[in-house]
């Protein structure tokens, strides 16, 4: 029981969570494109427009936004976002 209780403790502890809200990362910086100004940025809530997107998975995703991808400039204009920030407003923002 010790173990499995230790087990849980270290994952909980090891698990990494984003330092910043999800909407007011979007609000300041994914906004200006992902609100339907840019027709190629899926929107906001727009699942069909996100669906293709996650199913490449996460990290795919966190790259593109990290390193810039097509229209995206690197960082996606939120220069002191984590990469768990990032995980936080993509799902935020596909949901």
């Amino acid at each position: 029981m010790k173990k499995v209780l230790a087990a849980a403790c270290l994952l909980a502890f090891s698990t990494a969570y984003a330092a910043q809200e999800p909407e007011a990362v979007f609000n300041r910086a994914c906004t200006m494109c992902h609100s339907g100004q840019l027709p190629m940025a899926p929107k906001k809530g727009d699942q069909a427009a996100w669906n293709p997107r996650l199913e490449q998975g996460t990290e795919v995703l966190v790259k593109h936004v990290t390193e810039g991808f097509n229209a995206m400039p690197a960082r996606g204009l939120c220069m002191d976002c984590s990469a768990e920030d990032y995980k936080a407003v993509i799902a935020w923002m596909s949901k």
